[in-house]
């Protein structure tokens, strides 16, 4: 039988998110979370919530959270704009600012979310390939274009572009939005967001999930020129203006105000994961120079999939898409020191 009102179902394929075993005693290195819990002034919030005021609608306008964003990044409160999770932030951008028939850019080994939003919401795109080693030409963005978007550091390779290359992109292209994914920024390289006041045409998008270990929560944030953010903040309201919770916004307001307990897991993450390299590369592993709180690698004899495979048997998660171009590959997230040593361990044997 025919069922005729599925010809007016919007039909897309959906992403993929990395896997989330229901298993005990497994070593979690597939998703890119933090390894170590969030500010102990978030769990304070949590322990002494008062449960009764769940029974209200909480701040549309999560002042709390966008005050504490703004002193921290020396900004005016209406130039952020918060979300439930950067892909939320994201998803918002695309509908605010996606809307020629032009084709938006972004490159074609990326953040896997970007092509389905542009299906979802009906928008022209193109994927524009990298170079050797995994790196934008900037020269590739030179074109017309109904808008631009990219990580960076960059997903899943963990490329850091200089802010001179992502200046260059954004100067070449005033009648679009370029939106800078920077999730990963904070485990090395520079944000752009020094250029915000001097384009207003750019859009720099951050998350809690990585480095303030609040993926559970799901808190990202959008900062860019006043105009952008209202155009944002419109549409945001136009849909759902109750967006965050408000225990949300409290342990986010109350994890950026905690710099102390923040640089310190950063860095435990960063030097981690240098001397991830350093084993990596021992056991026959090459991977671009990373930025992020991953190592993308590839072996040079072991095939990857055999290498995840063995890796899962061993209750070790890594991330693997059997996709071209990055199907000899695996996403590596860093873990605590022990869980990296186990890894090791494991890798020592399969190899």
């Amino acid at each position: 039988m025919s069922y005729l009102w599925e010809n007016n179902v919007r039909k897309v394929t959906p992403y993929v998110p990395g896997e989330q075993p229901k298993e005990t005693d497994i070593i979690k290195l597939n998703t890119n979370e933090n390894p170590y819990p969030p500010s102990p002034r978030a769990d304070k919030i949590l322990r002494e919530y008062e449960s009764g005021r769940m029974r209200l609608y909480p701040d549309p306008d999560a002042t709390v959270l966008v005050d504490a964003l703004a002193e921290r990044y020396g900004l005016k409160p209406s130039q952020i704009f918060v979300g439930v999770g950067s892909d939320d932030v994201i998803s918002v951008a695309f509908m605010t600012f996606f809307n020629s028939e032009k084709p938006v850019l972004f490159p074609d080994i990326t953040y896997s979310f970007y092509d389905v939003w542009a299906d979802v919401y009906r928008i022209p795109y193109k994927t524009i390939p990298l170079t050797e080693g995994f790196r934008i030409n900037v020269e590739d963005y030179k074109t017309e274009n109904g808008g631009i978007i990219f990580p960076n550091p960059n997903a899943p390779t963990g490329v850091f572009e200089p802010l001179e290359k992502v200046e260059e992109i954004i100067k070449a292209n005033p009648s679009s939005v370029v939106i800078i994914d920077e999730a990963y920024i904070d485990f090395g390289g520079e944000s752009a967001l020094g250029l915000i006041d001097k384009y207003e045409n750019l859009l720099v998008v951050q998350t809690f999930s990585k480095s303030r270990s609040m993926a559970g929560m799901r808190i990202g944030f959008a900062m860019g020129s006043e105009k952008l953010i209202k155009y944002m903040n419109d549409v945001k309201f136009s849909i759902n203006s109750y967006t965050m919770n408000p225990i949300t916004q409290l342990c986010g307001a109350e994890a950026v105000k905690d710099g102390e307990y923040f640089d310190k897991t950063v860095a435990r993450v960063i030097a981690t994961r240098e001397r991830a390299k350093n084993e990596l590369s021992a056991l026959g592993f090459t991977f671009p120079d990373s930025k992020s709180n991953f190592i993308f690698a590839s072996h040079k004899s072991k095939p990857a999939k055999e290498i995840f495979e063995a890796l899962k048997e061993r209750k070790i998660f890594v991330r693997y898409w059997n996709k071209p171009l990055i199907n000899n590959h695996l996403r590596i997230s860093i873990g605590t020191d022990r869980e990296m040593d186990r890894l090791f361990d494991a890798l020592r044997e399969i190899l």
